[in-house]
């Protein structure tokens, strides 16, 4: 790679190497490891996902019968304040 220098009109080349972490590759065990951890972790991530699907869902739910409630085409003249 060449780099000018506009300002005095002058030229360098240059070489890029990768070091410290990036020069090294990864061996095939630690590859392998890192893809066993991958997957250990795979079923605690759709466990965690699951929690908040649910959470959502129910989330969702209490929103739409709140505005059902609240809705004077639909309950609110049929339910009670005290059961709202």
């Amino acid at each position: 790679m060449t780099a000018h220098d506009k300002g005095n009109n002058k030229k360098e080349t240059l070489e890029i190497k990768a070091q410290g972490h990036g020069s090294k590759r990864l061996t095939k065990e630690q590859i392998e490891d890192m893809i066993r951890e991958a997957e250990l972790q795979s079923e605690s991530d759709k466990a965690v996902k699951a929690k908040i699907d649910a959470k959502n869902s129910l989330e969702h739910y209490v929103y739409q019968m709140k505005n059902t409630i609240e809705d004077k085409d639909k309950l609110a003249d049929k339910v009670s304040d005290e059961d709202k």
